[in-house]
């Protein structure tokens, strides 16, 4: 009954993260190789994100351990990471079943992984179109973007900074 009446309620007004969080992540979007969706808005609302594009089968797919080990490391700080699986690139698995083998048996990944979807370009996902507009497209999978929970693109890494690297933490620290 209660379930019911939370959802006749929020039928009647928008939910308070929906004022409060930047319109680009207000999307519902396919999570890897699962039947439901995720809103980074009712997620994420007021808390930094780290954004990585990613790819099963690429020299930087190993990045994906140090990635789980950022998550590990500051969700109790609130930054959140996700992953996009990158179909720009020709390096995702062929299927989602495969790329969500890849992270979460070869690399236990438990952060949120986004189904594969456009990074670049005019098929731009929603939410990378506006990474893109404010910063730079990836040039290839492993780009990782610090997102202020205002919505702004503080800082672009490329896929050659790897998670654990000084100027990565220190830029998150200072997000904290």
């Amino acid at each position: 009954m209660r379930a019911i009446l939370i959802f006749i309620l929020s039928l009647l007004s928008p939910p308070l993260w929906a004022s409060e969080c930047p319109a680009f992540l207000n999307y519902d979007l396919p999570r890897l190789h699962a039947n439901d969706t995720v809103n980074l808005c009712e997620i994420a609302s007021g808390k930094p994100l780290l954004i990585v594009n990613t790819a099963s089968h690429c020299g930087f797919t190993r990045q994906f351990e140090g990635l789980e080990a950022l998550h590990q490391t500051y969700k109790g700080k609130n930054l959140m990471v996700v992953g996009f699986a990158s179909n720009d690139f020709n390096q995702e698995a062929k299927t989602e079943e495969e790329a969500a083998r890849v992270c979460r048996e070869n690399f236990g990944v438990t952060f949120t992984m986004i189904a594969p979807s456009y990074v670049k370009g005019q098929r731009a996902n929603p939410v990378f179109r506006e990474i893109n507009r404010q910063s730079e497209a990836p040039g290839w999978n492993f780009n990782k973007y610090l997102i202020s929970p205002q919505g702004k693109v503080v800082k672009h890494f490329g896929s050659r900074v790897e998670p654990d690297d000084e100027a990565l933490t220190q830029a998150i620290e200072e997000m904290l």
